[in-house]
């Protein structure tokens, strides 16, 4: 079996399951440019979060001229180690994405719950549906930009060029699209508007805290969200 057999088929332990129940979990989803990094960093600096960091096979890049830190952006491993990785039922959750393997380890989550620390990460909506699969408890989070137009703007400025942004536009529209319309489809999504980042947090932290219940401001931010899904798809 090759490694892409073994990430399709690999399932977490019975006694990794338990963990993800026992521990607090949240996680932080976004379109790209909604800000959900920024969010993050902010919240790791408060004591009484851990960051879950997760493994890659890829090596590490630069974001805006600065390189990647090998155990505060990711985990930088080989494919040999995911190899022992997997025998040793060392992962949560693992992909195969276009030839690299993406993964969260046991040990992240284990080391927030022996401290008695909230665990946050940034993944995508499957990575969402699979933790939820796990445990019902997990929170979920999606951080939304405050306009269409906010939102174009801030993608821009990620890049050096009017023909490089040009140039991966349709494709950020498209997952945009696609990660919003899937999150609307399930229950279990708060959306918090992402139009000033102390607030942004604060909100984060509140929703961290308490129990995984809904009131009326998520009623709120979900009819924002639709109405920004609305939006991008409009401008197609």
């Amino acid at each position: 079996m090759n490694l892409e057999q073994l990430i399709e088929n690999y399932r977490p332990t019975t006694e990794t399951i338990e963990l993800i129940q026992a521990t607090k979990i949240v996680l932080l989803v976004g379109i790209s440019g909604a800000g959900k990094d920024t969010i993050k960093k902010q919240i790791i600096l408060n004591p009484e979060y851990h960051d879950i960091v997760s493994h890659t096979t890829r090596a590490p890049r630069h974001n805006d001229n600065v390189a990647e830190t090998p155990g505060i952006d990711y985990h930088f491993i080989d494919n040999n180690t995911v190899l022992g990785m997997v025998d040793d039922a060392a992962f949560i959750e693992a992909k195969y994405v276009h030839g690299t393997v993406y993964g969260t380890s046991v040990q992240e989550v284990r080391a927030a719950h022996d401290h008695h620390q909230i665990a946050i990460t940034d993944v995508d909506v499957q990575g969402v549906d699979e933790y939820k699969q796990l445990s019902k408890d997990v929170i979920a989070i999606f951080i939304l930009p405050p306009s269409y137009v906010v939102w174009r703007e801030r993608l821009q400025k990620r890049y050096s060029s009017t023909e490089e942004f040009d140039a991966e536009w349709p494709k950020r529209k498209e997952s945009a699209i696609k990660e919003l319309t899937h999150a609307l489809e399930v229950p279990y999504y708060h959306f918090i508007i992402n139009d000033e980042l102390g607030r942004s947090v604060q909100v984060t932290g509140e929703i961290a805290h308490q129990p995984d219940v809904f009131h009326r401001k998520d009623d709120e931010a979900r009819l924002a969200a639709r109405d920004l899904l609305d939006e991008i798809v409009r401008h197609n």
